[in-house]
């Protein structure tokens, strides 16, 4: 039977066993971060709509073209998240954070919300997961930043992954590159749509991916060219810090990505497997964002991995995930005093940190070792009059079908013993 209700047009689900999978993927990211003295922090799915006009950009795509927007019962506009840096620098903000030791360190997961064209790797609702590192500016920072996605990539299975660097400079190097940058533009010629896009922030021309745009832009001047002396050292110290943790790289002096504040370090993780949807995650330094927030004039460094192109990564690299669906034993009762009894031992093994599934209904033994045999349980008993009078059952291991008398009362150590 068919329903008439399916999930959105564009919507990435998850459902066993690929949730397993997915949830292998997100806690293995985590790992990294908690290492570096990350922690969590849980951000609401929607925010004022002038957090991320103001945060992200009114020139980018995801802003002019990608957000979902509407009105609130009392008339506020809303915007369900489209990224996760604006959303953290809030609640810093808001919450104080940013008063006590510095960096503030955090990372977050979950959805995140744009109306794009959906196709494999682009979503309507799609997941990630990020870590922000607020309020000082040091390149060893953006160096750590970097290797714990680069660790995270490396711990799920990948390797047919690069990662590429830039600088996109500190306000005086975009200054000087803007005004060369500008005279060349000019004298493109351009669709009105893509001039005015332009006049807002001419490195978004840098991040179009239209064939006949890319070909104007070929010979833009970049502004790696332009980096001051400051912003060099900095971006050289990065590089040598990656260096020194083997952690290769390659520099695509014309990356922008496409979120506005980017500021300085600026990096992206693009796997060859994927096609035209080739990046996994990126990130970089943004270096004023708080202020135009509304905070500290605090400088910050994070990154986005997206879990579902990291799931398509791996699937193209035929990586076996695990299923992650783990199960210790499984208890078949029978007989309405055998159910009684079996209930309480699932509960009391359940307890002691063990996998217990169970038979449900008046299902008889040959309905329920189909069932044990279907749950992937690693051993399975059955109960019924004769065990509860002998306080015993036949614990049997599943994958070769041998059987060991093992007393109630030792169940449980058996097991232990049997799981080292």
């Amino acid at each position: 039977m068919t329903s008439k209700f399916q999930a959105p047009k564009g919507v990435s689900e998850y459902f066993p066993p690929r949730s397993n999978q997915f949830d292998f993927v997100l806690r293995t990211l985590v790992g990294p971060a908690l290492a570096a003295g990350y922690e969590l922090i849980e951000l609401p799915i929607f925010e004022d709509t002038e957090l991320f006009t103001r945060g992200v950009g009114e020139s980018t795509d995801v802003v002019s073209k990608e957000m979902y927007t509407f009105e609130d019962r009392g008339g506020r506009s809303i915007t369900l998240r489209p990224e996760g840096t604006a959303g953290v620098m809030r609640a810093v903000i808001e919450h104080n954070l940013d008063r006590g030791q510095l960096p503030v360190k955090l990372f977050y997961r979950g959805p995140f919300f744009r109306a794009e064209r959906p196709q494999a790797g682009r979503y309507r609702q799609f997941y990630q997961f990020g870590i922000e590192a607020i309020g000082v500016n040091d390149p060893q920072l953006d160096a750590e930043v970097i290797a714990i996605a680069y660790e995270g990539y490396k711990k799920v299975g990948l390797k047919n992954f690069s990662l590429h660097l830039t600088s996109l400079g500190d306000n005086e190097s975009r200054a000087a590159h803007r005004m060369t940058l500008v005279d060349y533009i000019d004298k493109l010629d351009l669709d009105d749509e893509t001039r005015n896009r332009a006049s807002k922030n001419p490195l978004r021309l840098f991040d179009d991916k239209r064939p006949d745009i890319q070909a104007k832009m070929a010979k833009a001047p970049v502004l790696l060219d332009f980096l001051n002396d400051e912003s060099r050292d900095d971006f050289s110290e990065v590089q040598e810090s990656l260096r020194s943790i083997n952690i290769p790289f390659e520099i695509n002096p014309r990356m922008v990505r496409g979120l506005d504040y980017y500021t300085g370090t600026t990096f992206e993780f693009v796997h060859s497997g994927l096609g035209a949807q080739s990046g996994i995650g990126g990130g970089g330094r943004y270096d004023g964002l708080m202020a135009t927030l509304g905070g500290q004039d605090l400088s910050g460094i994070g990154f986005g991995l997206g879990i579902d192109r990291i799931l398509l990564a791996m699937e193209s690299e035929k990586i076996a995930l695990p299923i992650e669906s783990y199960t210790d034993l499984f208890v078949i009762s029978l007989g309405e005093a055998a159910r009684k009894r079996g209930f309480i031992i699932v509960q009391e093994l359940r307890n002691q940190g063990f996998v217990v599934k169970q038979s449900y209904g008046d299902r008889g033994l040959k309905g329920a070792m189909k069932a044990a045999d279907k749950s992937g349980a690693r051993y399975s008993i059955v109960i019924g009059d004769a065990e509860i009078s002998t306080g015993s059952v036949e614990l049997k291991e599943m994958a070769t079908g041998e059987a060991v008398s093992v007393t109630l009362s030792a169940l449980a150590s058996t097991l232990a013993e049997k799981s080292r």
